[in-house]
């Protein structure tokens, strides 16, 4: 059978979806989370299976899943042997999802969990991506909001990936997508941008995000900048151009100021500047030499991680019901696998 038309067929009121949830010490949140999925869920008419990757949580996260995993054999953990980072959890959920569909959806409840229904209403009339892009930012600061609606403008402006403006990781793909996503094995993964690579017929949902109900986030703004100088390089080489420009623009005008200097010399007799004048100038080209040699780094820094060839993440265990690993959505009961590299 032609793939396409296998993926076509596959589609149905009844095809079973996958929730990827990635995890990190949010043991206070999980029972909100639950609270609220589970009704959404229950109404879908179809089979279903959440799949929480704990991504090295301290907190007691992990146990409160396998508490909940004897008896609902509908939830999986896939536990990871340390805190690999959310790129790497999500991978991990997306490998291990079973589903015709597959939604990504944060534990912290700001992506509200009601909208999955209209999501599959989307994926069932042809999209194989359902963006949800956000529409507000409640809880957030002016300055974090400010930000990021300049980051994903100039991504968008240095990138030749288009990358969606203002949305997360919360979206639905469909199994064509998630497979076309997995054979990308990059190890620096900028998982926005890798979603945005693959393409395919893509729909929008604008959606309000809420505050985090409980607990508090994990991202500072050191991670964030981070993520951003992560995304700019991943996606575009236009930093390195931006030195190369910079250096060009900063020789020149040394080159005029220095003519400028011997023609007064010359003409009108003047003495030359004193140390301000140099200090000056030398601070300003040294900090010029300082980022270029910065923005290069990173980009040899990224390939000299690539060369090493070391897995995106490694799974302590793998955790599930036996009677979900019987069920139609799974395959063969899965016994804690431990320590797999991928």
């Amino acid at each position: 059978m032609n793939r396409d038309l296998e993926y076509s067929v596959r589609r149905t009121d009844k095809s079973p979806i996958s929730l990827v949830v990635p995890v990190f010490n949010e043991r206070m949140m999980l029972p909100l989370f639950f609270d609220r999925v589970l009704p959404v869920l229950a109404t879908l008419n179809r089979r279903y299976e959440i799949v929480l990757v704990d991504d090295g949580s301290e907190d007691g996260s992990a146990g409160y899943v396998r508490s909940l995993i004897a008896h609902d054999p509908d939830i999986r953990l896939v536990k990871l042997s340390r805190n690999f980072g959310k790129e790497a959890a999500v991978t991990a959920g997306l490998e291990h999802a079973r589903g015709e569909a597959v939604i990504v959806l944060d534990a912290d409840l700001q992506d509200p969990p009601e909208q999955i229904p209209a999501m599959i209403e989307r994926w069932q009339s042809g999209a194989h991506v359902v963006l949800m892009q956000r529409r507000s930012r409640c809880g957030e600061t002016v300055f974090k909001r400010w930000s990021a609606h300049l980051y994903y403008r100039l991504l968008n402006r240095t990138s030749r990936t288009d990358i969606p403006v203002d949305t997360g990781d919360f979206r639905l793909m469909s199994r064509k997508a998630v497979d076309a996503l997995l054979t990308l094995k990059e190890r620096n993964r900028y998982m926005k941008g890798l979603f945005a690579w693959i393409g395919m017929p893509t729909q929008v949902i604008q959606y309000d995000r809420e505050p985090r109900a409980a607990g508090e986030t994990k991202w500072d703004y050191p991670g964030l900048v981070g993520l951003a100088l992560e995304g700019l390089t991943s996606f575009s080489v236009s930093p390195l151009r931006w030195a190369t420009m910079i250096g060009l623009i900063a020789a020149s005008i040394g080159g005029v100021f220095g003519l400028w200097i011997v023609a007064k010399a010359l003409m009108l007799g003047d003495a030359t500047s004193g140390y301000p004048s140099l200090v000056a100038i030398i601070s300003f080209l040294g900090g010029i030499q300082l980022v270029s040699i910065g923005i290069v780094g990173e980009y040899v820094g990224k390939t000299y991680l690539e060369a090493k060839q070391r897995p995106v993440y490694l799974t302590d265990e793998v955790v599930e019901n036996p009677v979900g690993a019987r069920s139609q959505i799974g395959e063969k009961p899965v016994e804690a696998r431990r320590v797999k590299a991928v």
